[in-house]
């Protein structure tokens, strides 16, 4: 498999310890099978129905799919402020430009810091509600 961005031939290495992905020696990007990306996105927030919507927005690029050479898709990615490559149409994966993995990290981080925030608030209005009633009821 070659690169979809420089066309140097992907090399197999072992990411994070968790997963053999292929990765540019040259530009440093990697591709994730479709699987891996979500194995990714586990390491700081796996609860996957409070993710959100993966895809938005979605173009052509002139880049191939390392695996069937069909266009890659550009994206954003989950409505937040990183754009990533994918093969959708044959479900091959995604390709990350160097440190866009990092960024990964960094958004699912922030994904699960917003909902512990939302559930300790909701906690908390509903425990003031529990107070109120319990007051008004004597």
């Amino acid at each position: 498999m070659n690169c979809p961005k420089c066309n140097t031939q992907l090399v197999k290495k072992f990411y994070k310890s968790m997963m053999e992905v292929e990765s540019c020696p040259h530009c440093r990007g990697m591709w994730l099978d479709f699987d891996e990306l979500d194995k990714l996105e586990d390491v700081v927030f796996n609860q996957d129905t409070q993710k959100g919507s993966l895809v938005h927005y979605q173009t052509k690029t002139n880049y191939p799919c390392p695996h069937c050479s069909a266009k890659l898709d550009e994206f954003q990615y989950r409505l937040y402020d990183l754009k990533l490559d994918a093969c959708i149409e044959n479900h091959h994966g995604f390709w990350l430009d160097a440190g866009e993995d990092e960024r990964v990290l960094e958004i699912m981080n922030r994904r699960s810091d917003e909902i512990k925030r939302k559930v300790d608030a909701e906690t908390e209005w509903k425990q003031l509600l529990k107070n109120m009633h319990s007051f008004i009821d004597k």
